[in-house]
């Protein structure tokens, strides 16, 4: 039966690969070359007959699962390499008919595989954030910024990003008086939150359903002596029951999940003070609704998706908020996750020390493919300013310019 999937999967790479070329050894160790022969090019053998299989059934998956297995191996340039040949077509009408017919049963299934019940929502944040933090160490800022970090230049260090990310959200949320109440609706490590406590005098409520991420939170807001201005709990958003002046959410709402989007913005008013004004930050996506990977959403983010803004606005319109600003942020998350491969690249022997050589098989799929969703596919992120009130905030944006260049300036004065 070998033949009838190499059969298969030839064909499939006949319709995908048109620009670019993809070398491929097969198991009997012949030689297929798929392309144009210009451009980006890059070489795998498949080694089993089990990965020959899997891949002309299911290539979404497989091809993760064979690079972290050993099922297929890199022949020519690296992993990031051979994403590139295959992601640069993705977006192409000639994509393999069977990718696209498993998205299309993928967005079908939607209301089962994104029901992110209380519990199930924990159980997902601890597969991921959940891992040793000093994996996280290895290839993150030192303040931990688990996002897409910001680039008005495009040639910043990550550090001076992820700040410049961060002022660029504090401007959003106009925090003009110290002493305003801040909700920070997943928190992660906790630097949002203890920015906007040490440089606008904010008072930070931060609620995660990572433990590990709390204990972590808790740890750094007493060594800056935040304590007082600062707290951390283990909460889920639907929880939460008291108002504030501002809300920000930075790179949760990924893991809410389309079915849950009316009671996530439902929280969102309820907890937002009548003149508050609220900041939500997340992934997206162009074009239009779509389904996470079948790969992702099994071994990193499981329940997650990242929804194009046509599935946002629904439920902010009938949630009763009103949305004063949006702004699409296209190249940065892919500049985000460059630096993230290379420091996760620089430091993979120290990796291996805390995990083995699958997971960091598993961790380069992740953050190459991620990256090129970014720089080649339709991914993108999106922040949008919301507020209860059209009275909440200046009748023209010069005010977010004008804080963001103070606090610029400030920073480099220290």
């Amino acid at each position: 039966m070998s033949w009838v999937y190499r059969g298969v999967l030839d064909f499939g790479l006949k319709k995908l690969v048109q620009t670019g070329t993809l070398h491929v050894m097969w198991p009997d160790s012949t030689h297929s070359t798929y392309g144009n022969g210009q451009g980006a090019s890059a070489g795998i053998r498949i080694n089993t007959k089990a990965a020959l299989r899997h891949l002309a059934l299911n290539p979404g998956l497989a091809l993760g699962e064979a690079y972290m297995d050993g099922g297929i191996t890199v022949t020519s340039g690296g992993i990031h390499d051979v994403l590139y040949v295959v992601m640069e077509n993705m977006g192409q009408s000639s994509s393999m008919p069977i990718m696209r017919l498993r998205e299309q049963a993928l967005r079908w299934l939607r209301p089962v595989l994104q029901a992110n019940s209380a519990l199930r929502a924990k159980r997902n944040v601890a597969h991921h954030y959940g891992l040793n933090g000093r994996l996280y160490s290895l290839f993150l800022d030192r303040d931990r910024q688990y996002s897409c970090a910001y680039f008005p230049r495009g040639d910043e260090t990550l550090e001076e990003a992820q700040a410049a990310k961060k002022r660029h959200i504090a401007a959003k949320l106009k925090l003009d008086q110290p002493g305003l109440t801040v909700l920070d609706i997943g928190c992660g490590w906790g630097g949002m939150a203890l920015t906007l406590a040490r440089e606008f005098g904010a008072s930070v409520t931060g609620i995660t359903l990572s433990e590990e991420q709390l204990a972590a939170a808790r740890a750094r807001a007493e060594e800056a002596g935040l304590s007082g201005r600062v707290r951390f709990e283990l909460m889920d958003y639907r929880a939460m029951d008291r108002q504030f002046d501002r809300i920000v959410s930075v790179g949760m709402f990924e893991h809410v999940g389309v079915p849950n989007y009316p009671a996530f913005c439902a929280t969102m008013k309820r907890c937002l003070k009548p003149d508050g004004v609220a900041l939500l930050h997340s992934i997206g996506r162009f074009e239009g609704p779509g389904a996470t990977n079948e790969w992702v959403a099994k071994y990193i983010f499981p329940g997650g998706y990242s929804p194009a803004l046509s599935e946002v606005m629904g439920p902010i319109e009938r949630s009763g908020l009103l949305a004063t600003d949006i702004e699409i942020l296209r190249l940065h998350y892919a500049k985000t996750l460059t630096h993230w491969r290379r420091r996760f690249a620089a430091n993979r022997d120290a990796i291996t020390t805390i995990y083995d050589e699958r997971f960091c098989r598993m961790f380069e799929f992740y953050l190459s493919s991620s990256e090129l969703a970014f720089r080649l596919s339709d991914h993108m992120n999106f922040q949008i300013q919301l507020t209860r009130s059209r009275e909440a905030l200046p009748l023209a944006r010069d005010y977010m310019y004008e804080q963001e260049h103070r606090e610029k300036i400030a920073e480099a004065g220290e």
